[in-house]
């Protein structure tokens, strides 16, 4: 009687050519010593899923921000890359002002890149009803020029205000010296810049955070003015899903 086959194998085969494994999403963080509290796309626990940080020294937020990011591309390609070589999937950075930076980092890297909350800008406007437009508050309006806004596809008469007249937000994120947060000072920075958005038009359906320090105070905000408010998280969460679908089957 011959023997009873073996049964058959069930391989399983685990495939390598990454350093870090389970982080799909690398981000590019600005050189900063300020607090980034939950809800802050710098802090870990904002995320319910792994990230990769990759800090791009010389990239403080006044370079970026009041300078242009000017001469740090280079050093901007090379973070990315080093990310992707560890195991990103994708790239986002924590500046809306990188939008400039949207094409090159693309090209570069090879893989998905999301370089500013205000590449949603174009997609939050279609769910408008007729008549509605997207506004934008930002760290700083005298900074976010055309160019800014034509990176990431933003109609250039979109409605924008700034926080540089508040009393914390924009002294302590671009204030190299400053270290301490007054959260409460900081909300309210954020709130008076959206209730004069709105104000002085009101034609604004929905608002788009520029800055990814605000997330923090985005449903306080929306709460404030009744309108839908989305940021970065709302941004990254939604490209992540795309790195990882949820099974359902």
């Amino acid at each position: 009687m011959n023997a009873p086959s073996p049964a058959p194998s069930l391989a399983r085969i685990a495939r390598g050519g990454k350093s870090i494994y389970g982080a799909p999403l690398g981000i590019l963080m600005l050189e900063a010593r300020f607090p980034r509290i939950p809800g802050d796309m710098g802090n870990g626990e904002t995320w319910p899923f792994p990230v990769l940080f990759r800090v791009v020294r010389g990239a403080t937020p006044e370079r970026v921000v009041l300078a242009g990011a000017r001469g740090l591309l280079p050093e901007f390609i090379a973070a990315a890359q080093d990310l992707v070589d560890l195991g990103a999937e994708a790239i986002t950075t924590n500046c809306g002002f990188l939008s400039l930076f949207q094409r090159e980092l693309a090209q570069a890297v090879g893989v998905p890149v999301a370089t500013s909350s205000l590449l949603q800008v174009p997609w939050v406007q279609a769910t408008l009803p007729p008549g509605k437009r997207v506004g934008v508050v930002t760290v700083s309006k005298g900074s976010l020029t055309p160019a800014y806004l034509e990176a990431a596809g933003v109609p250039l008469d979109t409605p924008v205000v700034g926080t540089e007249g508040g009393r914390e937000f924009f002294r302590v994120l671009i204030s190299a010296a400053k270290t301490d947060l007054d959260v409460g000072l900081a909300e309210q920075d954020i709130l008076e810049a959206g209730r004069t958005l709105v104000a002085a038009h009101p034609e604004v359906g929905a608002i788009v955070l520029e800055c990814t320090n605000m997330p923090p105070y985005a449903a306080a905000l929306a709460e404030a003015v009744g309108l839908p408010v989305y940021d970065i998280y709302s941004m990254i969460s939604y490209f992540h899903a795309g790195l990882r679908p949820r099974r359902f089957v």
